[in-house]
């Protein structure tokens, strides 16, 4: 059985490089199968090491497109193509069951990195084929679950601080892209080639609640997921790990298979040894974390140790002909370990062994980063004389046997032997195979005292790019006040409604660490709490001698070791006897953040919806007050159109204000949320620092204890309101009522945009509603089938404007206690890109209503209705809607005069966003 074709590895979120190969059919289609089962083992062999070159010939075209350890994908693929082999996942869950009688072979994959593996539409540029992608999404779990195998999916739920620098470089190439694809629209009116491929807006938010509609076990991390990936897979012996994340090779966790060469069909992938991978490098398991981090990871910046690895290079003398340089840095770096650092393993601390400098914090994080629950690593201490020595490695740093206590798991006294091994075809002397895992016992591991988020970071010698903070002379108002005289280069504004002091305001310099946790001592009875009306099961907190937890088990041992102590949560210290204090290396202690919400109640409410994906932001914003959005598809050069950062930054003000209070309660301090979002000329150097905005709700706000855990039925009316009061549509109330679902939603967001942004036409208006009611008719099949004229990129932004719509109103039910059903605004049922793009462009030319809807007189029954709704609300607030000739020949220079307005600043777009939101 061959192996399909190796795509370039797919990043964490969005990106324009390295498409995913063409897949026909409902499950993967001809272009990832493979030739038959009945290959030798030798042309297996040669088939998956033709594909890792390819792999590596990708990787070199697009660099920097991997996640991970820089450099590793490509090595992997140039110089050791051996630690890859061909598995068949039905043959492995087999394995696993006979092995482990009574335990359903499991696979967690991380979602992330699958986006653009299960984007199988061929239009991506509109904004989004929805309902292709869900169809794609049920085939992929049909497949899975055709053989018996149990998937857990893991998204990212925050943005670590120590990797934010690499997301902000990654938003700002993601915008060069996009430039060259707006580029490349107006010069051949059509759709760009894969090779300039990019995620439609909103699909890993959407990806989540399409895959708990298809009945899966979605989850949303704490922290960076991977971490969280690799700690589920190692405590519950699962099957291994499905991604494309060179970091799953440094993890000491279950095996781990690449999604990029999986053939679905076949249900056979690669399998990326790491066992190997440590043979072949001359190096231990307990190694590959420092090897990672003087690499480069999305921790450490790859030039941070830049010269080093040239100095290891240099002295490295079994360098061959054939070897690229990249390949060749990693096996001197490897080789300085394995003959160097090995030699004074226990007797020096690292900072005397590597030139770590000020960067030592840092580094130790990167490190510990990798540490799951339970291990420990033998370079962050000095080794006790007691310790026994074998082949340079300590022998008695083993795991905390209470650190995986209360996890369920296969309790096979052997438990990883039906883990798949890296059996090679072709075995060779020196290549080494995948040995049983009880042989790690003999490799040091450890645990980090306070992994992920214990060590401190690393402070940035040159913070916030110098920009002063000073402190206000009236304490009211705990944000830090920038004082650069000329503040419209980068830094952030304060986007209060009612601005008093125009003053610019920029972040803590040094944000705080930390998962905060909610811990009422007094607490002692399970909460009910108001879910989604379609989620099968009620939410339930329960406690445990008076300490609140969460109520996923499986989430708690993957939450960073030190956190809260009342979570009951390992947090070992790794203190030997012989081990003296000052043997420890120097790090500061953890300092915790804390929460934006001081109710631990609504706090716990919050955090269980955020881990179970049951909610969008809304966590990040009580915990942290920090949340970011990544790129959209805008067109940077036309200006008629606001970001879509700009359009809806009002609506999460007033989810700002029912979450954190807006300070008119006689609170002393007026919150702020920093918000990290993408915009054309927003060097995201520092986040936006934007407030509260006051909502106007009958009867005034209601407090989330009575939004989120009164269950009586008068109270889903006073969700409604607040959902409504956050759109700044309670006085159409009456009128939005009447509407059936799905378009209530759809009209909500129609008329916000229509009152918010005055450049938008009749003819949009009849484009988006027209869509809406056709899609409701249309098979799958039809809307593959269906082709367009050409592409307009004023279209192109609006498809993106819509469906980053349909995310804010994720936000917003999930703030309000969900007074709607999450599949009322959930994209494959209410819109369609290529079909919008299609009415858009019939408007555009003219048709007749009718002719939009088709010539269905129910649509066109429905079009009129919906149209009225829409019209008569933004009436209400003075904004008629008229049509493009209507501006063109009588409002010369009308609302497109917003053209001139300077698009970076977000005060400028109060010109042409109605009533100043």
């Amino acid at each position: 059985m061959a192996p399909a074709q190796l795509a370039s590895p797919a990043p964490r979120g969005q990106t324009a490089q390295a498409p995913p190969p063409a897949r026909g059919g409902s499950a993967s289609g001809s272009a990832r199968n493979g030739s038959g089962s009945a290959q030798a083992p030798a042309a297996r062999l040669r088939a998956v090491r033709a594909s890792l070159w390819l792999c590596w010939c990708i990787s070199r075209s697009f660099p920097g497109v991997a996640m991970g350890v820089r450099g590793l994908q490509g090595f992997v693929g140039s110089t050791c193509p051996h630690i890859c082999t061909v598995v068949n996942f039905k043959e492995l869950a087999e394995h696993h069951r006979n092995k482990h009688p009574g335990c359903t072979p499991t696979i967690v994959v991380d979602a992330m990195c699958c986006l653009r593996y299960w984007y199988t539409p061929e239009s991506w540029i509109c904004g989004g084929q929805w309902r292709e992608y869900f169809s794609a999404l049920r085939d992929f779990v049909k497949t899975f679950t055709a053989v018996g195998i149990k998937l857990i999916f893991f998204f990212d739920g925050m943005v670590e601080q120590d990797k934010r620098d690499e997301w902000v470089k990654r938003r700002l190439k993601n915008n060069r892209e996009i430039s060259r694809i707006f580029h490349y629209i107006k010069s051949h009116k059509e759709q760009p080639g894969r090779n300039m491929f990019f995620i439609p807006s909103g699909l890993a938010i959407f990806t989540r609640f399409a895959l708990k509609t298809l009945g899966q076990e979605t989850l949303c991390s704490l922290q960076e997921a991977d971490y969280e990936v690799a700690s589920y897979g190692l405590q519950h012996n699962c099957l291994g790990i499905l991604g494309e994340d060179t970091d799953y090779l440094i993890y000491d966790t279950c095996p781990y298979f690449s999604i990029s060469d999986l053939c679905l069909e076949s249900l056979s992938t690669v399998m990326l040894c790491r066992e190997k991978l440590c043979e072949s490098l001359d190096i231990s398991l307990a190694d590959l974390p420092l090897l990672a981090c003087l690499l480069g990871n999305d921790i450490i910046p790859e030039g941070m140790f830049e010269s080093f690895r040239y100095k290891c290079l240099s002295s490295y003398t079994s360098v061959k002909e054939n070897f690229d340089k990249k390949g060749n840095i990693i096996l001197a770096v490897a080789d300085h370990i394995s003959k160097v650092l090995h030699l004074h393993q226990g007797e020096k601390k690292l900072e005397e062994m590597l030139p770590l400098g000020p960067n030592k914090a840092l580094f130790y994080k990167g490190v510990a980063s990798y540490l799951l629950p339970g291990q420990k690593s033998p370079w962050f201490f000095q080794k006790p004389k007691s310790l026994i020595t074998l082949d340079k490695q300590v022998l008695s740093m083993s795991s905390d046997p209470e650190s995986k206590q209360g996890v369920p798991m296969c309790t096979d006294p052997e438990p990883k032997q039906g883990v798949p091994t890296c059996t090679d075809p072709e075995p060779k002397q020196g290549v080494p195979t995948c040995t049983d895992p009880e042989l790690k016992q003999g490799v040091p591991t450890c645990t980090d005292p306070e992994p992920k988020q214990g060590v401190p970071t690393c402070t940035d010698p040159e913070p916030k790019q110098g920009v002063p903070t000073c402190t206000d002379p009236e304490p009211k108002q705990g944000v830090p006040i920038c004082t650069d005289p000329e503040p419209k280069q980068g830094v952030p504004m304060c986007t209060d409604p009612e601005p008093k002091q125009g003053v610019p305001m920029c972040t803590d310099p040094e944000p705080k660490q930390g998962v905060p946790m909610c811990t009422d001592p007094e607490y002692k009875q399970g909460i009910p709490i108001c879910v989604d009306p379609e989620s099968k099961q009620e939410v339930t907190l329960e406690s445990k001698q008076g300490v609140p937890k969460c109520t996923h088990t499986e989430i708690k041992q993957k939450l960073p070791v030190g956190a809260d102590s009342e979570f009951k949560l390992e947090a070992p210290m790794c203190i030997d006897p012989a081990i003296k204090q000052q043997d420890l290396m120097h790090m500061e202690p953890e300092v915790k953040q804390e929460t934006l919400v001081s109710d631990p109640e609504i706090l716990k409410v919050a955090r269980a919806h955020h881990v179970r994906a049951e909610s969008y932001l809304v966590y990040n914003i009580m915990s942290s007050g920090e949340i970011e959005c990544s790129n959209t598809l805008e067109d940077a050069l036309d200006q008629a159109l606001p970001s879509q950062a700009f359009v809806y930054r009002p609506v999460r003000q007033r989810v700002y204000s029912l979450l954190l209070g807006d300070g008119r309660d006689g609170a002393s301090t007026c919150p702020t949320v920093k918000e990290w979002f993408v915009y054309s000329g927003n060097p995201l150097r520092h986040p936006d620092l934007v407030r509260p905005l006051q909502m106007n709700v009958p009867g005034g706000t209601p407090n989330l204890k009575l939004l989120w855990l009164n269950q009586e039925p008068g109270m889903q009316v006073r969700r409604l309101d607040a959902l409504l009061g956050c759109l700044d549509l309670s006085s159409s109330r009456e009128e939005l009522q009447a509407v059936e679902n799905p378009f209530k939603a759809l009209c909500c967001l129609l008329i916000y945009l229509f009152v918010q942004v005055d450049t938008l036409c009749l003819e949009d208006l009849h484009a988006f509603i027209a869509q809406a009611l056709c899609l409701q008719g249309k098979s799958t099949v039809q809307l593959v089938d269906l082709q367009l004229d050409y592409i307009d990129p004023r279209a192109v932004q609006l498809g993106s404007l819509l469906v980053r719509g349909l995310t804010t109103l994720v936000l917003v039910n999930s703030a309000c206690g969900f007074p709607w059903r999450m599949s009322d605004f959930m994209p494959w049922n209410i819109f369609d890109g290529k079909l919008f793009h299609q009415k858009y462009l019939q408007a555009e030319k003219g048709y007749s209503v009718e002719a939009l809807v088709e010539q269905n007189r129910s649509r066109l029954t429905k079009f009129h209705a919906l149209k009225s709704v829409v019209c008569k609300a933004c009436v209400k607030e003075n904004r008629r809607i008229v049509s493009k000739q209507h501006w063109r020949s009588h409002q010369p220079g009308g609302p497109t005069d917003a053209r001139l307005l300077n698009r970076t600043d977000p005060h400028g777009w109060r010109v042409i966003l109605k009533r100043g939101r």
